[in-house]
């Protein structure tokens, strides 16, 4: 078994990208401002030019390291340390949904809206009945 590092295949990195952002080769050719033709040459490539490669990480909303250092196995260890991080909130007890406000003020504020509201109706009303 060889360890010889393969050289990176610059053009199936910005395939796979552009696939997990859910954008066609021709979204993305028109963001370039190329041909689908183009794109599609350039996904089979191993190199591309450098101020291309500047155009398609920026529409594709990645920088040109992502795209250089793009591996299948970065993409799930970021999906799986996301999952971990945001399943629980850093918080012990589970992924139990933390408020950062009051809901019963929340209740008051609009119940006192509502109140007012109508105070708001009833005297427009009675002006109108006083100009009858």
């Amino acid at each position: 078994m060889s360890t010889v590092n393969r050289p990176k295949h610059i053009g199936r990195n910005i395939s796979r990208i552009r696939e997990l952002r859910g954008m066609k080769q021709g979204a993305l050719a028109d963001a370039i401002g190329t041909s689908q033709q183009t794109i599609s040459s350039i996904e089979t490539s191993e190199t591309v030019d450098f101020d291309k490669l500047v155009q398609i990480a920026k529409a594709l909303g990645v920088t040109v390291e992502a795209i250089e250092n793009f591996t299948e196995e970065s993409v799930f260890n970021f999906f799986n340390n996301f999952y971990d991080n945001s399943a629980n909130h850093g918080q012990v007890n589970g992924p139990f949904n933390s408020c950062t406000f009051n809901a019963l003020d929340k209740v008051v504020e609009l119940y006192e809206r509502l109140v007012q509201a109508e105070k708001d109706k009833v005297e427009y009303l009675e002006k109108l009945m006083k100009l009858k």
